[in-house]
């Protein structure tokens, strides 16, 4: 008998075998791939990662923080002086965007399998434009509050359709280096929204500013339209479907570790832009703006660098670097009496930030299921959400005790936390997976 031959017997020995198969269990997982399958916008076959779709994502994700980042500096000056608001007035009004935020982002991964991604994309772009140019009309205190509610059910639902997708499109071996340059939308945002709101508001006024945020908003619609969507049909089952039994839409237990890692460090960012301006004041500096700019510039040169270096080498590589520099960058700031030191002080914390949030973003990805990756990454950006809220609302008590430069020191020990529970998560995985590659 020849070797083809003897092929062709094995392949028909087989394939009774195979189609003997459960068609119970084939048809349920038919269904649940026929049902995961219209919510992905379509992926290229090589590892190629600047497709059309991921160049359109990060263009959307850069619009919608920038739209975020000009906004909330500036609202507390004008909350203050419009209202008379006091502190824990302002502090609440600020909050409240992230209660909604976070609250929606748990019923988001239920309703992406409901709605589907575009559709439920294009409801919260809808709802973030529209309660955007809302903010020109408020007159009380009831609606501005409103509004916050709205502008947080609009920002969580679009900014977690961007980052699924990112997560679907980019190829598994780039997938550090991919979230490196998809965080950098993110992080430039963050960095440099700030300086460009504040000099809208103070010289233009708040109105300027918000025709200006609503232009960015709308600005969303004709990109995200250009995302390609795979448009696969639903495949119907040929025997009754009996389907495993439902995770939470809620809550991926992978994901936990590396969300509270970036709940740590987002902490420590929701102190520093929510009381920065009042720290210039308080240590006469001169336009603290400029750390957001050279914080950003820092944010630009690493995250790539970090990204790659993570998907080669692993989150020991990449983590402990950037939580040791994002203390420092805090510890300098607070003893900042001059531009030089601010400059340097927002230098380190730019290298430690943008190390350790794409990196993290990239571990939580890994660590998810395929099929969950939307909760996933609600999860990871509800922990941003909720630790700039915390840090806002707890170092306001420890700035009243301490003031600014003590809360900045107090501060950075968010970061020596974060390090005990890293160096502890890695023990313990090392214990139970001594042969793993550093993704436990």
């Amino acid at each position: 008998m020849t070797a083809s031959q003897a092929s062709r017997v094995s392949e028909a020995s087989q394939a009774p075998l195979a189609s003997s198969a459960s068609p119970v269990s084939t048809a349920a997982q038919a269904a649940q791939a026929a049902q995961a399958a219209p919510l992905k916008a379509s992926q290229p076959s090589s590892s190629k990662l600047w497709t059309m779709n991921f160049i359109f994502l990060t263009l959307c994700n850069l619009c919608v923080y920038l739209n975020l980042q000009m906004i909330t500096p500036s609202l507390p000056a004008y909350v203050s002086a419009t209202f008379g608001s006091t502190g824990t007035t302002i502090s609440f009004v600020i909050s409240l965007f992230a209660v909604s935020a976070i609250a929606t982002r748990l019923f988001a991964g239920k309703w992406f399998e409901l709605l589907g991604q575009r559709r439920l994309m294009l409801i919260g772009l809808i709802v973030y434009a529209v309660s955007t140019a809302g903010y020109a009309y408020v007159q009380w205190m009831g609606s501005l509050l409103a509004l916050r509610v709205l502008y947080g059910i609009g920002f969580a639902i679009a900014g977690t359709a961007f980052g699924t997708l990112a997560s679907e499109i980019i190829p598994k071996n780039r997938m550090g280096e991919g979230m490196g340059y998809f965080g950098l939308s993110t992080s430039l945002s963050m960095s440099i929204a700030p300086v460009i709101g504040l000099w809208l508001l103070n010289d233009y006024g708040f109105n300027t500013l918000i025709g200006a945020s609503s232009v960015l908003a709308v600005a969303v619609f004709p990109l995200a339209l250009m995302i390609r969507f795979s448009s696969q049909p639903r495949v119907a089952s040929a025997a009754p479907t009996v389907l495993p039994k439902k995770r939470s839409s809620m809550w991926e237990r992978g994901a936990l570790f590396p969300c509270v890692l970036n709940l740590l460090l987002s902490v420590t960012y929701g102190g520093l832009i929510t009381f920065i301006a009042l720290f210039g004041k308080e240590t006469s500096l001169g336009n603290v703006g400029w750390f957001f700019l050279f914080n950003a510039l820092m944010v630009v040169v690493i995250r790539p660098f970090s990204g790659k270096l993570f998907d080669r080498k692993g989150h020991a590589a990449v983590l402990p670097t950037g939580a040791l520099f994002t203390a420092f960058g805090l510890v300098l700031l607070s003893f900042s009496s001059g531009m030089g030191l601010l400059i340097v002080s927002a230098l380190c914390y730019g290298i430690g930030y943008g190390m350790l949030q794409p990196s993290l973003q990239a571990w939580t990805i890994q660590r998810s299921a395929p099929d969950r990756r939307a909760v996933a990454t609600g999860m990871f950006y509800n922990s941003i959400d909720l630790g700039i809220a915390m840090g806002s609302v707890c170092f306001g008590f420890v700035a009243s005790a301490a003031g600014y430069a003590g809360m900045y020191r107090i501060s950075a020990l968010s970061m020596l936390i974060f390090l005990i529970l890293y160096v502890w998560h890695v023990i313990g995985a090392s214990r139970t997976q001594p042969t793993g590659k550093g993704n436990a």
